[in-house]
């Protein structure tokens, strides 16, 4: 299993009036909702990187707001099982691998530990599960032998290439999720890495569950013939796996809502009977030059690159937290510089000594958060406090410790790590 370092999260006195629940907005229902258990163990699932390239800014984007969620069910007093794969077999890795000249296996670790790196510089609570593909291939195929039995499996008739796939339109639901007709499904299958043309099919959206060996490819040995996991029965079999079935929390980038989520929430309906997740959130999509970020178009501004250039993590993690998650919106260096300048006031306070009392701001902070997770505002409360502070003279300085404390437990922005 992979991991990364763990995070130190302060714990902080309860506040007054603040709602008790985390309010999402779920993709199914198209509705917020209270999100994770009243007491006990909230759990979570976020699709993680095919890692053949670096960690740009959507990646990041995506990561930061599932960290809120986790931060958000911290400070109620939750435990958070929280899991995350990490695709180190898939077609897009073998290629890169070929065209590069690398080692497939080399370059996976080399990209997942840079975006382990990234990560950690910016201080996202590492996950509890964070499995690989490889290591799920025993979980995978339990799985597609358990879906045998419900009529939904078969191969494709390819003397050749007899690959297994599952009847996806045909399970209990299908379509609750993505609210698409099947010619917006079959679009988005396409370009999404689908293949509804692939001849044998009994039905285009069928999804993939094992592609037998192919020459010069990676393969394992299984009862279903030598070969590697399709992708979305990667992320059911880990889920279930690591969660169990009707999870709080099904989470990634907007861009995963069809096919993936769709498709694996078929999967896990028919394997076990009860939902996938209760819960469908995802993040908006970052551009650049006015295209979604894309390891495809290259269109990419790289954490890593920023940091290289000097740019301090916790002056990009405000970039980002400075959008709503749910919101779609274009990166530019004006984002840096605001953040940046944000980390100076609220860092002034702190050189000047003096503050205001904190306990209201930060429960009006958690109250932004709890509600749809909505960052901005709690920035926003943030810099009032902060610039109301600079404004006295006295010298008590309870509320800076209150408040770097919030901070750094709530938004994950560490103001000592400034220097």
């Amino acid at each position: 299993m992979y991991s990364w370092a763990p995070v130190d999260v302060p714990s902080l006195p309860p506040s007054d009036g603040v709602p008790r629940r985390l309010r999402l907005h779920d993709t199914a229902t198209r509705q917020l909702v209270e999100v994770g258990p009243t007491s006990g163990e909230a759990r979570m699932y976020v699709c993680g990187i095919t890692p053949y390239d670096a960690t740009h800014l959507g990646h990041a984007n995506t990561y930061l707001a599932f960290d809120l969620i986790h931060r958000v069910w911290l400070d109620l007093g939750l435990r958070v099982n929280y899991t995350q794969n990490v695709t180190d077999v898939d077609d897009p890795l073998l290629e890169r691998a070929r065209d590069t000249g690398r080692d497939w296996e080399e370059l996976a670790e080399d990209q997942t530990e840079l975006f382990r790196s990234d990560m950690e510089h910016l201080r996202v609570i590492p996950p509890t599960h964070y499995v690989g593909a490889v290591e799920s291939i025993p979980s995978v195929v339990a799985l597609i032998e358990q879906l045998l039995p419900s009529g939904l499996v078969y191969q494709v008739d390819d003397p050749e290439h007899p690959d297994w796939y599952f009847q996806t339109a045909a399970a209990p639901g299908f379509g609750a999720i993505s609210h698409l007709d099947e010619g917006e499904m079959t679009a988005l299958f396409t370009e999404r890495g689908g293949d509804p043309d692939r001849p044998g099919k009994r039905h285009p959206l069928d999804c993939l569950l094992w592609r037998c060996a192919r020459p010069g490819e990676p393969s394992w040995t299984s009862s279903l013939g030598p070969g590697r996991p399709g992708w979305h029965i990667e992320c059911t079999a880990i889920a279930l796996d690591r969660l169990g079935p009707a999870f709080d929390v099904q989470g990634g980038g907007s861009d995963l809502t069809f096919p993936h989520h769709e498709m694996c929430s078929a999967e896990a309906v028919v394997a076990s009977g009860q939902p996938l997740a209760t819960a469908y959130v995802h993040s908006g999509m970052v551009a650049l030059h006015g295209e979604k970020m894309s390891k495809s178009k290259g269109n990419l501004e790289l954490v890593s690159r920023l940091r290289n250039k000097g740019a301090h993590p916790m002056a990009i993690r405000l970039a980002l937290l400075n959008h709503h998650y749910r919101s779609d919106w274009e990166w530019t260096d004006a984002d840096l510089t605001t953040a940046t300048e944000r980390l100076d006031l609220w860092r002034s306070v702190i050189n000047n000594g003096v503050s205001l009392p904190a306990t209201e701001s930060i429960a009006e902070l958690r109250r932004a958060l709890r509600d749809d997770l909505d960052a901005p505002r709690a920035l926003g409360v943030v810099d009032t406090w902060a610039a109301a502070s600079l404004a006295i003279d006295g010298d008590d300085s309870t509320g800076i410790r209150e408040m770097v404390a919030a901070v750094d437990a709530l938004l994950g922005v560490r103001l000592d790590l400034l220097g």
